[in-house]
């Protein structure tokens, strides 16, 4: 019996594909995934990968974000751009999961980096950009702050996501996610720790449903 049950009605029953989490999978269970793919010309994305998973195998691999991605069909492009504001450079790897989820899902995005409350100017000078977007997320550790200043300034839905950056008491991301479960600005939906990709799937519901 295959250990690999693939859910390919997925995208028609709620709008988007089955994602491949990658980590703690072996080289041979992504290339087999990889070859299901391929027989079905059916885009893929794996999350949380290494180059080692997937070397051998057409496609992009993002070696910041730790995902590779494979697209057979451009997906349909939703209306509204999803924003994904980062506090710093060491959150990267979550934004760009982010980032790289949000197009295979057919979402338009904008990434805005090294935007922290440490230095809430770099925030300010992209407001009029910020503006322009349906959807918000935001990307934030150590005491994850940035999630309410955004909250506290713009209008559009806000999606948090908690980083696992910081030193000592950050304790791995759980000061910012609590931070943001206890954000003053109201609506702030927010995610697991560094879970970017959940965040872009949340984004493309909201403009799904529009």
């Amino acid at each position: 019996m295959s250990d690999i049950d693939l859910d390919f009605e997925r995208g028609k029953r709620i709008g988007m594909p089955e994602i491949i989490y990658g980590e703690f999978k072996s080289r041979e269970q992504i290339h087999k995934i990889a070859a299901i793919h391929e027989e079905k010309q059916a885009n893929m994305l794996v999350t949380r990968c290494t180059a080692e998973q997937v070397e051998g195998l057409t496609g992009e691999y993002d070696a910041v974000a730790g995902t590779f991605t494979r697209i057979h069909n451009e997906p349909k492009t939703l209306n509204g751009l999803v924003g994904v504001v980062a506090a710093g450079t060491s959150d990267a790897a979550v934004a760009k999961e982010a980032v790289n989820t949000l197009r295979i899902l057919g979402c338009e995005c904008k990434d805005f980096l090294d935007c922290g409350v440490a230095g809430v100017h770099r925030l300010i000078k992209h407001s009029d950009d910020i503006k322009k977007c349906r959807v918000i997320i935001c990307v934030a550790g150590f005491e994850g702050a940035l999630a309410s200043v955004i909250a506290g300034l713009f209008s559009q839905p806000i999606i948090g996501v908690p980083t696992s950056v910081g030193y000592g008491v950050s304790a791995g991301g759980t000061a910012a996610l609590n931070a943001m479960l206890a954000s003053c600005a109201g609506g702030v939906t927010t995610m697991n720790i560094d879970n970017g990709c959940g965040a872009a799937m949340a984004a493309h519901r909201i403009l799904h449903t529009d």
